[in-house]
């Protein structure tokens, strides 16, 4: 029989919750949740309390995740990363696990249904991009306790259709209302018509399968690994 995969959950919100009431069911075990009140200032993340930790998953806040990061680096440990609104310290974080050894898996969208709309929207960018009549725009819409604003899929949405679009401009809009787990839409514009790709999120149950998938997957790895190179090398 496997082992079952012993998780540390860095931050115990909604998806911290969703990922641990469905850990059992994909072979992972639980063994420490931290969250605002117990790991102030990374101060939870300990040796002793990650003893019994193969891989720690962040679902915390963009204040919060590059310290968490260096505290389980330090330790050792291998890690999952969904928190958003960082990638300006990407670089730091880069070199945060070279020089520790570790593996972590990160991204903006850890739905793997995300991770093919990205796919998709590359192939409609590269086959509008020589019709100018065509004016490619994003808009995605999240809960109102969303705290960053574009999302980091939107943001990562355009960094993947810009390549084929060469120059031309690619607005992006932003709504935060009421509790919409996630929708995502890529138009092209046209006096004629419109073309459109969408992804919808029904719940956060998505986020959870591929972060529970990339623990899984980083489990021995060493290196910095998005979500998309991670289900490319599966």
């Amino acid at each position: 029989m496997t082992p079952m995969l012993r998780l540390a959950l860095l931050g115990y919100g909604k998806m911290g919750k969703t990922i641990a009431r469905l850990a059992p069911e994909r072979g992972c075990e639980v063994r420490l949740t931290l969250d605002v009140d117990s790991n102030p200032g990374g101060e939870g993340i300990t040796r002793e309390n990650l003893r019994d930790v193969d891989v720690c998953i962040d679902f915390t806040t963009p204040a919060a995740v590059v310290e968490n990061i260096r505290r389980v680096a330090a330790l050792g440990r291998n890690l999952v990363v969904g928190t958003t609104g960082w990638n300006d310290k990407l670089d730091e974080v880069r070199r945060l696990v070279e020089s520790s050894g570790i593996g972590m898996v990160y991204a903006a969208n850890f739905s793997i249904g995300v991770q093919l709309f990205y796919r998709l929207a590359r192939a409609m960018a590269e086959s509008l991009a020589p019709f100018p009549m065509y004016e490619p725009y994003i808009t995605e819409a999240h809960h109102r306790f969303k705290q960053d604003a574009p999302s980091g899929t939107a943001i990562e949405l355009k960094k993947q259709i810009e390549p084929a679009l060469k120059d031309r401009e690619v607005p992006l809009a932003s709504i935060r209302a009421g509790y919409i787990p996630g929708t995502h839409e890529l138009g092209f514009d046209s006096e004629a018509d419109t073309v459109i790709l969408r992804h919808t999120a029904r719940s956060r149950q998505g986020f959870a399968e591929g972060a529970l998938y990339a623990a899984k997957w980083v489990m021995g790895k060493k290196g910095l690994y998005t979500f998309s190179e991670a289900l490319e090398r599966s």
